[in-house]
């Protein structure tokens, strides 16, 4: 019978010890934690300006020397945007854009970035190399080719002339492709092995393991065409057609020549808000996303 074994406590000398906190470490973290409330500080405040001055009575904004704070709140900045502007239904073009673009940007771009990280075909480089080089073309140098192209197909003031010339882009293709090269080929390997085909790899392999990625490209489009405001100024004519953000230009060409910053700063604050609430649900993936697409 064997005898038991003794356990043996171990050494306090092999134990490791963690290293005391010295005056210069607790200085550089107190810098660097003051560097980063100075810098959220600054890029909030416009946000913060925005927001009272949507309370901010109309004669109070124009004051010198101007306030943070006014004497008083009110709503009738938002009364009086509702008046002037079919606020509502602005809003709903700008979901209604912002959200098709972004669906037929995340089809059709993740697509072409399979196409371009996971087929070996010949020439694969050469396209790359190309669509990268198109993005060091201004979108201004394309606007009148792309507006003569849409008004032919009489898409004038629609939303179909709004949304498809935005369905695909090279920066979204470029992001995707750049988190599909990280994924693992072996899953495509088995994959095949099992007999599935380009699309059912692309659509059950490539997609469910991509999504920090796609909803990082969907912030991005949705954001970006959300708060866009050439292109919707230039496709379309009358209030009741135009995003919030081409809408609001309206105020600003009053025949008094002053703009109703009040009721604009209204309408800005509501414009900010869905974007808001869009970035809080998809914080950690859009982090995720970025950090592993190699847009560090």
């Amino acid at each position: 019978m064997t005898a038991p074994t003794a356990s043996v406590a171990p050494s306090p000398a092999l134990t490791p010890r963690r290293r005391p906190t010295t005056p210069s470490q607790i200085a550089r973290k107190a810098l660097l934690l003051a560097g980063l409330m100075a810098i959220s500080a600054l890029t909030a405040f416009p946000v913060l300006v925005v927001a009272i001055a949507a309370f901010t009575p109309e004669a109070q904004i124009n004051d010198w020397p101007p306030r943070l704070l006014p004497d008083s709140f009110t709503l009738a900045n938002f009364t009086d945007l509702a008046q002037r502007l079919p606020i509502g239904r602005q809003m709903w073009n700008s979901f209604v854009f912002a959200a098709a673009v972004t669906v037929l940007a995340l089809i059709f771009n993740s697509l072409a970035a399979y196409a371009l990280a996971r087929i070996d075909f010949r020439g694969n480089g050469l396209v790359l190399t190309v669509l990268i080089a198109t993005m060091m073309i201004p979108f201004q140098a394309l606007l009148i080719p792309i507006y003569q192209m849409v008004a032919s197909l009489g898409w004038v003031n629609t939303l179909w002339g709004l949304v498809v010339p935005r369905a695909a882009d090279v920066a979204g293709i470029f992001l995707l492709r750049q988190f599909f090269v990280t994924l693992p080929r072996d899953l495509d390997s088995a994959a095949r092995i099992d007999g599935a085909g380009e699309l059912r790899v692309f659509w059950s392999i490539i997609l469910p393991n991509a999504k920090p990625a796609l909803l990082t490209m969907a912030l991005f489009h949705f954001v970006n065409n959300w708060n866009d405001l050439l292109w919707p100024l230039i496709m379309t004519n009358d209030s009741a057609h135009r995003p919030l953000t081409a809408g609001l230009t309206l105020l600003t060409g009053s025949a008094t020549g002053a703009a109703p910053y009040g009721v604009v700063m209204a309408g800005s604050l509501l414009a900010i808000v869905p974007l808001v609430v869009m970035y809080l649900l998809v914080q950690r993936r859009f982090i995720e996303g970025v950090a592993m697409s190699g847009l560090k």
